[in-house]
């Protein structure tokens, strides 16, 4: 699942509005906050643009990604966390993540605080099974 680019793909058997619905069911459930949804796709039919259904969900926790920050400031630049919801030319939904290991050798993030991050996933994964 996970990349060189440090990017891991879930696929959705929902479409991506029912898959952002899902998702912040399971955020919340989780006690996970969700900060914002950026409606990528909508913005550009405002300006006259087709761009195929693009949404981010931005979320977590403050409790979990202080301490993260703290020992890695630069992680500030990543955190909070997005998840990119979104459909293929052929129709099919995915949800796109930065996978923790990448975020942890990418900022320096001590291995013992990187666990904060790393439930999102089995979240996510179970969100759009």
């Amino acid at each position: 699942m996970a990349n060189e680019r440090g990017f891991i793909q879930v696929a959705s058997r929902y479409s991506v509005d029912e898959t952002l619905q899902r998702l912040q069911a399971a955020f919340a459930e989780k006690g996970l906050q969700v900060f914002t949804v950026i409606d990528h796709s909508g913005e550009a039919e405002k300006v006259g643009l087709k761009m195929r259904p693009t949404k981010v969900l931005i979320f977590g926790s403050p409790k979990g990604g202080t301490p993260l920050m703290m020992a890695a400031p630069s992680l500030a630049i990543d955190l909070p966390l997005k998840a990119l919801v979104a459909e293929d030319a052929a129709g099919k939904v995915s949800v796109t993540y930065n996978d923790p290991a990448y975020l942890k050798d990418r900022h320096g993030v001590p291995g013992d605080l990187i666990k904060n991050l790393a439930g999102a996933g089995v979240v996510i994964g179970k969100a759009v099974e």
